[in-house]
């Protein structure tokens, strides 16, 4: 046998040899590409789930600020300036929240403060007001109509 045949018979026995290492790499990008695909949507989920929780955290807080504003707009008196004060604080906090940049680095920051001077009013204010989340599935047995 000279050269040239010696290599179509390597060639012919070269699939076969590799058969289990194609089969491993096929198998490996099928996963990988349906992995892409499949965690793409579940990243989708979480994100809308929790974007969902922080913005009705700051609604929860801003409907209590438009509350107590609304209340010190009809008697200046009713709560200390010190009170006052901080209920400016906490609407600043909520207008400085960055809720169009979901990749910015203050907003765990920010809403850590929020919550903290949200408790700070209501012992001020001696009012036992908590932010609970909205109901969860496994609290539906608790919800009476």
């Amino acid at each position: 046998m000279d050269a040239g045949q010696l290599d179509l018979l390597d060639d012919i026995f070269d699939s076969s040899l590799n058969l289990e290492e194609t089969h491993f790499k096929e198998g490996f990008d099928e996963g990988y590409n349906d992995g892409l695909v499949s965690g793409r949507e579940d990243g989708r989920q979480v994100g809308l789930q929790h974007g969902f929780e922080t913005g009705e955290e700051l609604g929860f807080y801003m409907g209590c600020i438009d509350v107590w504003n609304s209340a010190i707009r009809v008697d200046p008196t009713c709560f200390s300036s010190r009170i006052q004060k901080s209920i400016r604080t906490m609407d600043n906090l909520v207008q400085k929240y960055p809720l169009l940049d979901p990749e910015n680095e203050s907003m765990d920051e920010i809403i850590s403060s929020l919550r903290l001077k949200f408790r700070s009013i209501c012992a001020s204010l001696n009012v036992k007001l908590d932010y609970d989340g909205y109901p969860k599935a496994s609290d539906a047995k608790s919800i009476e109509f």
